[in-house]
């Protein structure tokens, strides 16, 4: 049985995660939060206080770390007797940190694959240019690793599995459907680090079609959806980390990401980028100045946790599996929606933040608990989902289906 979580990282997700840690810390023990700037643990360990989030007496223990030092994590770990860590932090942390957990033996808990800051979108499967590559040592060592345990990844995984288990006899095709439908009043904003969200869309999209990695251009391709709760959205064929580990684990030939975007986003977007603005390569001023474009757009727009106090609307996120159950042509949605009032409301985040700081605090309970502590490397597909999907039930994202009995609550046992 595993005790004490540090938590890495301290964004919108990292204050999600700090209070649903508090929230279950009869089961998580105590509850460290570490990042480059103290002040932001701080203010996140207030926030727990405040809304009184601590389920039994406690406080949040907040440190400064630079985790790209794996020395300097190893000591934190060891200082603060976290026997899991969930990090969510940048992307480009996520092997440093797992090399500290993997030299200490505490459980390691990501909502995102690994990304070079000096590459951009490298060949899939992503997961292999990196984090798979560590399989072998996590088994030897017996290391709990649970890789993209986050919405999307993470809970959209969950959602591919339960749909192969429980409603499918053969499946041709899973297609993630990621919608936000909310309003946070500023001209132009992102809702999470603003490097790592457009560096997603800068490069080749990447999909698993006809058993094929296959090759597209960010917005080439468009589909409409008429959604449970948001209604009718258009979203956009877009690579995305969960293709990666499912299409190797589930034996599905075509499995897409669409991400909705609003037409004001998409011509903001293509502005920035075709003036180079996204680049991630330095350049060098008239003054002599080496600045990187990309750092200096991320500099000038809204901190993405700023966005919660205004931010109104919902989210609907899921997957839409299509296949054959009895000799009959079937399709499902499981999905998931999420307020963004609520949400700030709860924990001081918005809907994005939310769906993707609660998960890896579920995963780490059922470390706890034992039954996902399974020493090795892992992706939640290759885990059994439905303890997962009960806790999320219970912890504020419910997951629901559309079928040919129309929608309703999923409830798991």
């Amino acid at each position: 049985m595993k005790k004490n979580v540090l938590i890495i990282g301290a964004g919108g997700v990292a204050q999600v995660a700090a209070h649903k840690c508090a929230q279950n810390n009869d089961i998580l023990g105590q509850i460290a939060l570490a990042s480059r700037t103290l002040e932001k643990c701080e203010a996140i360990a207030k926030s727990v206080e405040e809304k009184g989030s601590m389920k039994q007496a406690g406080s949040i223990a907040c440190y400064t770390l630079d985790a790209l030092d794996v020395a300097a994590t190893v000591a934190l770990i060891r200082e603060t007797q976290s026997q899991i860590v969930i990090n969510v932090g940048s992307a480009f942390l996520n092997m440093a940190v797992l090399s500290a957990c993997i030299e200490t033996g505490a459980a390691y808990l990501d909502t995102a694959i690994h990304e070079d800051p000096e590459k951009i979108c490298e060949n899939p499967p992503w997961y292999e240019n990196y984090e798979w590559k560590r399989k072998a040592i996590c088994a030897e060592k017996k290391i709990t690793a649970i890789l993209g345990v986050g919405f999307d990844p993470g809970v959209v995984n969950a959602y591919a599995a339960l749909a192969q288990q429980d409603y499918f006899d053969t499946i041709d095709s899973i297609d993630i459907i990621d919608i936000n439908a909310g309003e946070h009043g500023h001209y132009f904003a992102t809702n999470f680090d603003p490097e790592i969200n457009f560096r997603e869309f800068t490069g080749t999209v990447w999909t698993w079609q006809n058993s094929q990695w296959t090759s597209n251009k960010m917005f080439e391709v468009k589909r409409t959806d008429d959604l449970p709760v948001v209604g009718e959205y258009s979203s956009y064929l877009t690579g995305h980390d969960e293709i990666h580990s499912l299409s190797k684990n589930l034996n599905v030939p075509n499995i897409r990401f669409w991400m909705g975007f609003g037409q004001h986003y998409i011509n903001v977007f293509n502005v920035l980028n075709n003036l180079g603005l996204l680049s991630e390569q330095p350049v060098t001023t008239a003054e002599g100045l080496e600045v990187i474009p990309l750092k200096v757009v991320k500099a000038v727009l809204p901190n993405p946790t700023s966005l919660a106090p205004n931010y109104t609307g919902k989210t609907c996120i899921g997957d839409l599996v299509k296949g054959q159950k009895d000799g009959q042509e079937r399709e499902v949605f499981i999905y998931n929606v999420a307020d963004h009032k609520e949400a700030y409301n709860e924990v001081g985040s918005q809907g994005i933040s939310y769906t993707a700081g609660v998960p890896p605090v579920a995963a780490a309970i059922l470390v706890a608990q034992g039954l996902w502590d399974v020493e090795k490397m892992v992706n939640v597909e290759e885990l059994p989902v439905k303890p997962f999907l009960n806790l999320l039930n219970h912890m504020g994202l419910p997951t629901s289906i559309r079928d040919e009995q129309g929608e309703r609550a999923l409830h798991f046992s």
